[in-house]
């Protein structure tokens, strides 16, 4: 009778657990959940830029005329760190984009700025000035260093949509 009773109670605990199981299936299936990511929280940047163009020492770049698929998700100027500007985008397809500049060393600004993206033979003309190219494992980057700062363009973007931030930068 005692081996009995054993054998009823490991098939008791395995029929719990099916039921157990069956329940969680259920409850999995038709309670509703959202697996996406969480979405990205669109930012004004202007006070920033009016702000960063005041005190910066280099004509601070900002895009003008993006449509409005073009996500703007960061901003930061820093003018304690060598009047660094950053501002950050999804572009149409949900891949980041980052203007960034800054009076540093570009030996050091660049690698920093472009995830240690390294510089290629190809250059780019885009309305007037040449970037250098960059390809890197977590960033490719577009580089122009002129008046008096180096202006990163970098992402994971592809080159297409780098240019596109590129070109429409103005330093009004």
């Amino acid at each position: 009778m005692a081996g009995r009773q054993g054998t009823q109670t490991v098939k008791n605990m395995v029929w719990s657990l099916v039921v157990i199981a069956l329940v969680a299936g259920v409850i999995y299936i038709f309670v509703p959940h959202d697996e996406s990511k969480t979405p990205v929280e669109r930012v004004d940047y202007r006070v920033e830029l009016l702000t960063a163009r005041r005190a910066a020492a280099y004509p601070v770049a900002a895009p003008e005329g993006l449509s409005k698929e073009w996500k703007p998700t960061s901003v930061r100027f820093n003018g304690a760190e060598h009047d660094s500007w950053h501002l950050g985008f999804l572009d149409p397809d949900g891949e980041y984009v980052a203007v960034k500049q800054s009076t540093a060393k570009p030996a050091k600004f660049i690698p920093r700025a472009t995830k240690e993206a390294r510089k290629t033979a190809a250059t780019e003309e885009i309305d007037g000035r040449t970037w250098q190219r960059y390809r890197g494992a977590t960033y490719d980057a577009l580089v122009s260093t002129e008046k008096g700062a180096t202006t990163v363009v970098a992402g994971t973007a592809s080159f297409g949509q780098l240019a596109k931030m590129a070109e429409s930068l103005k330093t009004a």
